[in-house]
């Protein structure tokens, strides 16, 4: 009856809302992308790419096994891609060779940055939550398991693996503090879907304990795997940058910024240029379908910038004084790497916050606002190491001066930084620890479907 609910519900809550969602269609190719993958119609490249991957390559006549992790967005991506490289090697890989990897996203930044961190990984948009369209992905795929990254509960999903005999655990979960009322709130709801989860692997005890309050029987606490992700290799347009940025260039990276942010920033770059006249500005925002926005904003204010999509066709020297606006996916991570001082966006606005680790794991010394609740223990272990500047906006451009003057204190705050990353890191190798005792000891023939997934793969080639 509970999901009978939820699916006349989710079928009400579109039928409603579809005015805006065609309108968002008419205007942005980001709610465009993917539009019949979401609706469940299996794209062909994605069958035959998983047969391809499934056929067993050493003898044996069976499948190599298959796991499918969801990994909402950005940050969620680069947490599956570290759970994805200890996958492939160490005990897991041991245990369980051969498996390979089907990664789900939301967004068109996680598609775009799954693709680029996730060689030799199916790569799809995740299906709208219905019995038919989450139904012909679990027929696709035949995974032997499905894992959620953080907080991403689908009801549809966990109820028909259950009834598939798929376990489902989810991955660096945790409960923030917005959601946690609403999940007690609604407690009686939750707790018959929470126990069709093999077990919720938790970033922290305060996450453990809040997912066992709101009715999760399993849970094991394995850390933050975040503290293991790593920027990767720089990217094309980093590598160029950094060639091609004057020498004594002091650069502000101000990453994932949200609306209101970058006018806080811009109101404070003519003060901090005045006193340090060799800084040079990055602004990241969040959201690919703001990047026109903030170059308008940029150019309002007598300013330009130079876009970062036309540095990478051009050869062009970054000097001091400039503006590089950055209107491309998945270079933001290695980008921190080139800055004497990372902001963190999200977080001077009301916005929650974004991931700190990016550029502190750099040893880049890091300021926030606010607002960092959507990453607050992982604020706080860097805040008791004095690894982190939390400010006011009014404390913007000062704090940026001083750290842009002050070059020692700077790396002090960025090894320190640096070092608390280091210190927690291990979540990955427990994870996949926990990960095993869920499966069988041996890879056997494959999961569920197998036949009929080469059969489709073999229709799709």
């Amino acid at each position: 009856m509970g999901m009978w609910l939820y699916s006349f519900l989710l079928t009400a809550a579109l039928v409603l809302g579809s005015p805006y969602w065609l309108f968002r269609m008419a205007t942005s190719g980001r709610y465009r992308a993917g539009l019949w993958a979401r609706l469940g119609v299996v794209p062909a490249e994605l069958r035959a790419k998983v047969a391809a991957m499934r056929v067993e390559r050493r003898g044996g006549g069976g499948l190599r096994p298959l796991m499918w992790i969801h990994a909402v967005s950005v940050g969620e991506v680069l947490a599956a891609a570290r759970l994805v490289e200890e996958f492939r090697g160490g005990r897991f890989h041991r245990e369980r060779p051969g498996t390979v990897f089907a990664v789900s996203t939301t967004t068109e930044a996680g598609q775009r940055l799954a693709a680029e961190r996730l060689p030799g990984c199916a790569v799809f948009y995740f299906p709208l939550d219905f019995k038919f369209s989450v139904g012909r992905y679990l027929k696709a795929l035949g995974p032997e398991m499905v894992v959620l990254v953080e907080s991403e509960l689908w009801p549809r999903l966990i109820t028909e693996c259950a009834h598939a005999g798929i376990p489902v655990a989810v991955a660096n979960a945790r409960v923030s503090d917005r959601s946690f009322p609403r999940y007690m709130a609604l407690k009686a709801l939750w707790r018959p879907l929470l126990a069709k989860i093999a077990v919720f692997l938790a970033q922290s005890e305060e996450s453990a304990a809040r997912l066992r309050q709101i009715g999760a029987p399993r849970v094991e606490v394995t850390g933050n795997v975040k503290y293991d992700a790593h920027p990767g290799k720089e990217t094309p347009l980093v590598q160029a940058l950094r060639m091609r940025m004057q020498g004594d260039a002091l650069a502000i990276v101000c990453g994932s910024t949200l609306p209101g942010e970058e006018e806080m920033i811009l109101d404070a770059w003519p003060a901090v240029l005045a006193a340090v006249p060799r800084a040079l500005l990055v602004i990241a925002p969040r959201h690919p379908d703001r990047f026109d926005q903030v170059a308008l904003l940029i150019k309002e204010r007598g300013l330009t910038a130079l876009r970062g999509t036309t540095f990478s066709r051009a050869k062009m020297t970054v000097k001091p004084r400039e503006i590089l606006l950055l209107d491309t996916i998945g270079d933001l991570g290695t980008l921190y790497g080139l800055g004497a001082v990372a902001l963190v966006g999200g977080s001077l606005v009301a916005g929650g916050g974004h991931n700190p680790l990016e550029p502190a794991q750099l040893g880049v010394p890091v300021l926030m606002g606010p607002s960092y609740e959507n990453f607050r223990e992982i604020v706080e272990a860097m805040l008791a190491n004095d690894g982190i500047r939390i400010i006011q906006p009014a404390e913007l451009t000062g704090t940026l001066i001083r750290l842009l003057q002050d070059r020692d204190e700077a790396r002090a705050l960025g090894a320190r930084g640096r070092a608390v990353s280091a210190a927690q890191a291990g979540a990955s190798e427990r994870t996949a620890a926990a990960l095993l005792k869920l499966l069988p000891p041996a890879p056997g023939s494959g999961s569920r479907g197998a036949k009929e997934i080469a059969a489709n793969g073999a229709g799709a080639q």
